[in-house]
């Protein structure tokens, strides 16, 4: 009998996705796995995909092979991201005994060679985790990707963060400004308060509050891109006299501010880090000032480590936290916890949005920053949006107050005036 890729390779898509194979695997010479009828398509175009599995047996030697073209998702992707998700090992680990049999098979194939060198998307981080330098360096990987490929992505509010819907119709422009409404309200933003915004992106937060609530504002990143938009954003809003931009580190900010937003930041400051950044911005704050912490999370946290293909290519040194420890370090770091929301479905639908308009606008992005960068997002943002939908990942505000000297927190008895 001829020996065929799918023959060869039956072992490896069995182990990921079990038996009977749930979704259709075509391959390079025109041989199959999988019922013809399924609704999504595993399509390995070329055999170095293979190779890239062979010697980085996990979710890295897989992105590598998306990333680069050698792999591709036909038909429903999120059908098969949610089978991968749901049906193989974790991070997509190949066991040594099925690996063996994928080499045996690769081999009589003939299609055995040397490592290829991976994209030059993958993240190569150096220093110390969570240094200055390093953590700098992370930022940059993520956002200085271009301004004009994160707009067509992320819409008119320029927002990179969960949206809050309150019906699956809203647009997503409607939704952001919405969350900001709501954390706006949590924080009891008024005239003449003044705002720290940390990881202040494009400046969306800071713009609502000081156009809609009159406060003053500062918003802080680590990106140099970034904050030449967001101070862009600002000045075409006639709101410079009222907000700053700065390019800043979280641990070297003074001042003091009657209340700080925190929205999607907290996911890069890492774990150990966490009742250190909750100390810092207690320093910031006047006595009775609220912090709203808007965070990705996980039951018992978790580091994207380096097997990962968010670790490699997306966030490299992000770190997940249970939103228990959010609570915990707050409070270790004398900071009173008053509210915990859940928003998770909301991030499901931020996501998908965000991925129609990816490809919408699909030529325009491969233009802007070439396709294997925007495979990467493509990837990403869709196997976010199962992980939320699915529950593995989940977001939390936590809204806490700095007590005043009495014990006072200023916070009214119920969540009416949050809207």
């Amino acid at each position: 009998m001829v020996a065929t890729a799918a023959t060869a390779l039956s072992p490896l898509f069995t182990a990921l996705l079990g038996e009977p194979l749930p979704l259709r695997v075509e391959f390079w010479d025109g041989s199959a796995l999988g019922p013809a009828e399924a609704a999504s398509r595993v399509v390995v175009r070329t055999p170095d995909a293979l190779r890239r599995v062979l010697y980085a047996p996990n979710e890295v030697g897989l992105g590598r092979a998306y990333v680069t073209g050698e792999l591709e998702l036909e038909g429903d992707a999120y059908d098969a991201l949610r089978t991968l998700n749901r049906t193989a090992p974790d991070d997509l680990r190949i066991g040594a005994r099925t690996l063996a049999k994928v080499v045996a098979g690769a081999r009589g194939l003939g299609i055995v060679g040397r490592r290829l060198p991976p994209p030059p998307e993958e993240a190569r981080l150096r220093g110390g985790l969570h240094s200055r330098r390093r953590d700098a360096e992370a930022i940059s990987h993520h956002y200085d990707v271009s301004n004009e490929f994160y707009r067509l992505v992320l819409g008119e509010t320029m927002t990179y963060s969960c949206a809050r819907f309150t019906t699956p119709d809203d647009s997503l422009d409607d939704a952001q400004r919405a969350k900001y409404e709501l954390i706006a309200r949590k924080l009891d933003l008024r005239p003449g308060m003044r705002l720290l915004d940390v990881g202040c992106g494009w400046g969306g937060m800071v713009l609502h509050a000081a156009v809609e609530h009159g406060v003053e504002a500062v918003g802080v990143t680590l990106s140099v891109p970034q904050a030449d938009l967001a101070a862009k954003r600002v000045a075409d809003a006639g709101m410079s006299e009222r907000v700053t931009i700065k390019v800043a580190d979280y641990r070297d900010l003074d001042g003091r501010f009657d209340a700080i937003s925190s929205i999607g930041m907290f996911e890069h400051v890492g774990r150990s880090m966490a009742t250190a950044y909750f100390q810092a911005l207690h320093g910031l704050l006047v006595p009775g000032g609220r912090l709203l912490n808007h965070a990705i999370s996980t039951p018992e946290g978790a580091a994207f480590d380096r097997h990962s293909f968010v670790a490699r290519y997306v966030f490299p040194d992000g770190e997940l936290h249970d939103v228990g420890d959010v609570c915990l370090g707050m409070q270790q770091a004398g900071l009173e916890v008053r509210d915990v929301e859940c928003l998770r479905e909301h991030y499901g639908l931020t996501l998908r949005q965000w991925v129609a308009n990816l490809e919408r606008s699909w030529d325009d992005a491969v233009a802007l920053v070439g396709e294997r960068r925007a495979r990467v997002w493509r990837l990403y943002m869709m196997g976010s949006a199962v992980g939320f939908e699915d529950g593995e990942m989940s977001l939390h505000q936590v809204l806490a107050v700095k007590p005043r000297d009495d014990g006072g927190s200023g916070l009214p008895l119920t969540r009416v005036a949050w809207g």
